[in-house]
């Protein structure tokens, strides 16, 4: 074995690859607006951002701007993993305890013999684009599964998160009755569709069941934790699932190490 050889060995390959980060030419940028923003802008072009220098759209030029890897990107990724992944459409996932959910696809990635699930949304896009966005949006999220990108979503989130903060403060800040101040539940927010679909994704990846969460902050169901409790919640999901994915690679990494001392 020439040094080459051991050197092409030692770069990580299959499922492992997908945990490598991705490089700096390969993130892009992603205007993310509040709903305040959206309405601001929209009756005051004056605060809109023309043409922005750091993502070039249009927004509110105080929106913020989040790290992530275009389909593109993934997509190459993949190929480089394993160039015989496939993704397929799950047209009924309430096997796996997950709702359906309206305007998006549930899908199955398959990456060097593994499936894990996945969901993608058109964010509000309609037509041809909209079905290329959910094939994308879902294709990310169910690499994330493996770990790809897991730091960029670790750290901005959800792309495609509803604007949780607004929805759970405008719900709290709602006038209420004496009746209901007395009312734990008075101080709990709607939880917004997208935030609840991400928590169940994060339970269904990390096999965590609702009740755990239920009895951990003392809530009836999932849907009437608060802002800070679901962003408690969502972290340590998000840790749990960085792990399971972290224990997954290394134990492929090992079986493959093993396979090749074999032959």
């Amino acid at each position: 074995m020439n040094a080459q050889t051991k050197i092409d060995a030692a770069k990580p390959t299959g499922l492992a690859l997908l945990r490598v980060p991705f490089p700096d030419n390969q993130i892009s940028k992603l205007p993310k607006e509040t709903r305040a923003q959206i309405d601001a802008r929209k009756a005051n072009k004056n605060l809109m951002a023309w043409n922005c220098k750091v993502c070039g759209g249009h927004h509110h030029k105080d929106a913020v701007h989040l790290d992530y890897v275009g389909h593109a990107a993934a997509t190459d990724r993949l190929l480089d993993a394993d160039p015989r992944w496939t993704w397929e459409p799950v047209a009924d996932p309430m096997s796996l305890g997950l709702p359906t959910m309206p305007g998006g696809m549930w899908i199955k990635l398959t990456v060097d013999g593994v499936s894990r699930y996945g969901f993608g949304h058109a964010d509000g896009k309609t037509g041809g684009d909209a079905i290329k966005e959910i094939i994308g949006d879902a294709i990310r999220n169910a690499g994330m599964r493996f770990g790809m990108a897991l730091d960029l979503w670790h750290k901005g989130g959800d792309l495609h998160a509803d604007d949780g903060e607004e929805a759970f403060q405008a719900e709290a800040a709602k006038p209420a009755t004496k009746a209901k101040a007395a009312d734990p539940k008075a101080q709990q927010g709607q939880m917004p569709d997208a935030a609840f679909a991400k928590l169940q994704q994060l339970l269904s990846a990390t096999s965590t069941a609702p009740t755990i969460l239920c009895e951990h902050y003392k809530v009836e169901n999932i849907g009437l934790l608060t802002k800070a409790q679901y962003d408690d919640a969502v972290g340590r999901l998000e840790d749990d699932l960085a792990r399971l994915a972290r224990k997954q690679t290394n134990s492929q990494f090992d079986a493959n190490q093993l396979a090749g001392a074999d032959l």
